[in-house]
């Protein structure tokens, strides 16, 4: 199976996996923008070669960069690995984190890292543990950072302040989103009409910057959360009728 590098050079031909037969909608289109901008910060993005029939990525950068609520310096790291269809199951996953090892490598960085957890977008911890990672952090309800280090050095880490970071965005119903992710803005639309529909207000809080994920999201996803009276609701994407039952 080819491997294809998306590049500042080609990205607008490949695109980047995800939503890729909506490349008009708002949320490729900020996925395009937020891409474009982290290119120059060391983000690769390796992809299953679609005209051979590969249905899976990767997206990776160094962890100084990560948009992942994690201190992860020195080391390459994974925000995303998905395969899917009839391309699961074939080791291509191996093959595309082997890609993102072989980058860390070359960098000479301590080694990669990635946040795993059941029951959202984020991979299962089975495939890292299978290819040398070892759990080396944990967060609730189900977040664990997972690590491949190359050398003795410092792991990465979560930060130990999740409540306090919660509390920090006040009453009422809080939606945080970034870029990373092209559907968010879907995620973001469900929790506003769930909003409307129980006579609350929502207020929509953007993070637009590596750093303020780290320093600011209250879970270890950081790129999407769903707070009520500075209480985590939901780190994940959720439906209508799943939010509706939340908040009842």
């Amino acid at each position: 199976m080819k491997i294809i590098g998306v590049n500042p050079e080609n990205v607008i031909k490949t695109g980047f996996f995800c939503k890729m037969s909506q490349k008009k909608t708002d949320g490729y289109q900020r996925k395009l923008r937020w891409l474009k901008a982290r290119f120059t910060e060391g983000l690769k993005i390796k992809m299953l070669d679609l005209s051979e029939g590969g249905r899976g990525f990767i997206e990776y950068l160094p962890g100084e960069f990560a948009w992942r609520a994690v201190r992860a310096e020195g080391y390459m790291f994974i925000h995303c690995l998905w395969v899917v269809g009839a391309s699961k199951g074939k080791g291509y996953a191996g093959l595309l984190l082997e890609e993102c090892m072989k980058d860390a490598r070359k960098q000479g960085l301590r080694g990669v890292a990635m946040v795993t957890s059941e029951g959202n977008w984020l991979i299962s911890k089975k495939l890292l543990l299978g290819h040398g990672f070892q759990s080396v952090d944990e967060a609730a309800p189900s977040f664990e950072l997972l690590v491949n280090k190359f050398d003795g050095g410092p792991a990465p880490s979560f930060p130990a302040d999740w409540e306090a970071r919660a509390k920090r965005f006040g009453e009422g119903l809080t939606i945080i989103r970034s870029d990373q992710c092209p559907y968010l803005g879907d995620a973001v639309n469900f929790a506003t009409e769930t909003a409307r529909e129980k006579g609350m207000s929502a207020r929509v809080v953007e993070l637009t910057s590596a750093r303020e994920i780290q320093e600011r999201a209250p879970s270890p996803y950081g790129v999407f959360t769903v707070l009520l009276n500075g209480q985590i609701l939901t780190h994940h994407y959720l439906l209508k009728k799943e939010l509706l039952l939340k908040l009842q």
